[in-house]
């Protein structure tokens, strides 16, 4: 998957769910929330302050990473 700024959030998740941790880490922790579902990476990034440029790297690197998606890890 390459992830780009319009790419909705919901859709990043799903395509992989370990994917949460780089969204909470960068300050996005409402992945829970109704908008996440139908907002883009740009939108969130804005409404919160954060660098979408990096956070779309950074995801990206992820996707590059981790080609095949798994099934989400629980952190204990």
């Amino acid at each position: 998957m390459v992830v780009t700024k319009d790419t909705i959030i919901g859709d990043v998740v799903m395509a992989d769910q370990n994917i949460a941790p780089i969204l909470m880490a960068s300050g996005l922790h409402c992945l829970g929330c109704v908008m996440a579902t139908g907002e883009t990476i740009e939108e969130a990034c804005m409404v919160h302050g954060i660098d979408a440029d990096q956070l779309v790297n950074d995801i990206n690197e992820f996707f590059k990473e981790n080609p095949e998606p798994k099934e989400a890890q629980a952190e204990f």
